[in-house]
């Protein structure tokens, strides 16, 4: 039983990091309808930068607030300069070049710092907090809080503030928000700026249990991509219960299926991914669209 409690939290932090990137898919995706395939080797570079920052002498904490600013002025300059212009492009053409960006930013990152595997120090120490006969890890402890914590913002943000407010109106209904006096770029520009804050959070919390490599990512993007999926493309709420779950279910299924294990656990994301497309694509907090004739 306390192997069983113990790969569900430990699913839940997994599960966590998974929604985070989750999020930032669904952020650019509902707000432009363009999948960002480039996502996670965005987190990756921001988990780079905090390792460089950290080389030259800056605090963990400080180059992570850095990292994290960085991420979201190198998000809303993606949009500017990459995602507007392909607004009116064909599908083939938008998925071509983000899967182009996709390999120029892992490149770009073994160019400057090498595929050398490099160690990223955890936001959190290394202890275990112990609940009777349980125990659980400060790590896996804080990435379950700092992501809850995040979650929280981002409610107060689209619920509270007038910025947010105007974010959702952008994103469901353009046209009519143009004509209540909301800059639909601006808000789109901030949208995928918050989605590059939200990666690097997810490359920054995953490099210390993966170790800091160019292709850290590969593995994390498909889990998100899972949970994105899972939940709904267009449900922020979505990618955090899929992000959950699928942390969830491919701990437990890593760990009670034999011919699996650890190795193996990515065949669960790919197996959620073709199962919800096969019995409901619009995921499980998906919104059905209605076109009418």
């Amino acid at each position: 039983m306390t192997l069983f409690a113990s790969q569900i939290v430990d699913g839940l932090a997994d599960g966590a990091i998974y929604a985070s990137l989750a999020l930032a898919l669904v952020f650019s995706y509902r707000s432009t309808g363009i999948v960002n395939f480039a996502q996670g080797e965005m987190a990756m570079l921001s988990a780079y930068l905090v390792w460089q920052l950290m080389a030259w002498g800056l605090p963990l904490i400080p180059a992570v607030l850095v990292s994290i600013v960085v991420s979201f002025i190198a998000g809303t300059l993606l949009y500017a300069s990459i995602v507007k212009p392909l607004s009116h492009a064909s599908l083939l053409t938008v998925v071509s070049v983000l899967i182009g960006l996709y390999l120029a930013l892992n490149s770009l990152a073994g160019f400057i710092w090498t595929y050398t595997i490099k160690p990223l120090p955890s936001l959190f120490p290394k202890a275990h907090l112990q609940f009777g006969s349980f125990s659980v890890s400060a790590e896996t402890a804080g990435i379950i809080v700092v992501v809850g914590l995040v979650l929280l913002l981002l409610y107060l943000l689209f619920e509270t503030t007038k910025v947010g407010l105007a974010m959702r109106g952008a994103a469901s209904t353009p046209d009519s928000a143009v004509l209540v006096g909301v800059s639909v770029p601006v808000m789109l520009l901030i949208g995928w700026g918050i989605a590059a804050a939200l990666g690097a959070l997810s490359g920054i919390l995953v490099a210390p249990r993966v170790f800091l490599n160019p292709t850290m990512m590969f593995g994390v993007i498909i889990y998100a991509f899972a949970a994105a999926t899972l939940g709904g493309f267009d449900s922020i709420v979505g990618a955090v219960v899929g992000g959950l779950l699928v942390g969830v279910v491919e701990n437990l299924v890593g760990t009670y299926v034999p011919w699996i294990g650890p190795d193996l656990k990515i065949i669960v994301a790919l197996v959620l991914i073709f199962g919800t497309l096969l019995i409901k694509p619009d995921g499980l907090f998906g919104r059905k669209k209605v076109v009418r004739l």
